[in-house]
């Protein structure tokens, strides 16, 4: 199978989508940008085949998508479905959680990524795992 990841004919599509993320976006991006999960580093608007996910951890093969209200039209789920097959197919994690999550739990939600950064940490070992973290990030906690 090719990988099929950030096809240049899709990068004014990608680069539309960041300049117009919706809010709940903005908020989980301000919180995932410059390594602040566990060191690693997440993309915004990253593309796997004909599908873009919101945020996509390429060390840690995690893709998270906040779904809004455009989720919830009739057949959308199904498409969903399709779209999910198809990014596991690469070995990818999929986290999902609803726009309102991330406005009224963002803790939790933070949390909850947080937990399946490390789950994915140890099921991928440790080369893998410490892929490009930073430095700040490998230094023991006090």
């Amino acid at each position: 199978m090719t990988l099929s990841f950030n096809q240049l004919n899709t990068k004014k599509t990608r680069q539309a989508l960041r300049a117009s993320m919706p809010r709940a976006e903005v908020l989980l991006w301000s919180k995932l940008k410059g390594r602040k999960l566990l060191g690693c580093k997440f993309r915004r608007q990253y593309n796997i085949e004909s599908y873009t996910v919101d945020f996509y951890s390429a060390e840690l093969k995690l893709a998270i998508e906040l779904d809004g209200e455009s989720h919830y039209v009739a057949g959308k789920q199904a498409s969903d479905a399709r779209r999910d097959a198809t990014i596991r197919s690469y070995g990818i994690r999929i986290l999902r959680f609803l726009n309102s999550d991330v406005y009224e739990n963002l803790e939790g939600v933070w949390e909850a990524i947080a937990r399946a950064a490390r789950e994915r940490m140890q099921e991928l070992g440790p080369d893998v795992a410490r892929g490009r973290r930073s430095k700040r990030a490998e230094k023991p906690q006090k």
